[in-house]
């Protein structure tokens, strides 16, 4: 029996993140595990947190991963990894991406995003950092930093034998599929 693996990815509206979600748990029934999926939007059209679950294995009864539960933390903002860092498990693994997304009371000032954040994080967690925003930019469209990012989770979790490249072409229009094929590759090699 495979033991259930939890995976919880973080990030603010409009980067993709439930997306991203999406494609992981298509491959993963398409590979043959239970999944389970729970997604939470906090004011998402005002770039508020984003949050899905994604449970797999060979029996899996609830969608909700608890604080501590967590194998892997992805983060599409680095901020978002700080806060929720505590539902990794102690040797649990965070796959950040080193892009700062300004909340509202930054944008208006009255507050200054954190100094530091990717550090805290790296002195609490096995983490691995991706520049998904620069692989993104080099291939001609900021929307595929979510590919990227599911492409570094993958290779994190050793799930690189499923069949990705239909899962994507399933959840892509049609003329944004060699693009994301493209960042999801380099993805899994930032890794």
């Amino acid at each position: 029996m495979a033991e259930t693996k939890s995976i919880l990815l973080v990030g603010v509206g409009g980067q993709g993140t439930i997306l991203a979600s999406r494609i992981l748990s298509e491959g993963l029934v398409e590979a043959g595990y239970d999944v389970k999926m729970s997604e939470i939007h906090g004011m998402a059209q005002r770039g508020g947190s984003v949050s899905t679950q994604v449970r797999y294995g060979d029996e899996v009864f609830s969608p909700i991963i608890g604080r501590g539960e967590a194998d892997v933390l992805v983060s599409f903002e680095a901020m978002e990894a700080l806060r929720w860092l505590e539902y990794l498990k102690p040797d649990g693994k965070v796959v950040v991406n080193n892009y700062k997304i300004p909340s509202a009371p930054i944008l208006m000032g009255k507050e200054e995003y954190p100094e530091g954040v990717i550090d805290i994080i790296k002195n609490k967690a096995d983490t691995s950092i991706i520049n998904a925003a620069e692989i993104a930019e080099e291939l001609g469209n900021m929307k595929v930093m979510n590919i990227v990012l599911l492409g570094a989770l993958v290779e994190a979790m050793n799930l690189s034998d499923i069949d990705w490249e239909k899962t994507i072409k399933n959840n892509i229009k049609e003329k944004f599929i060699d693009i994301n094929l493209e960042a999801f590759e380099r993805g899994k090699n930032a890794i």
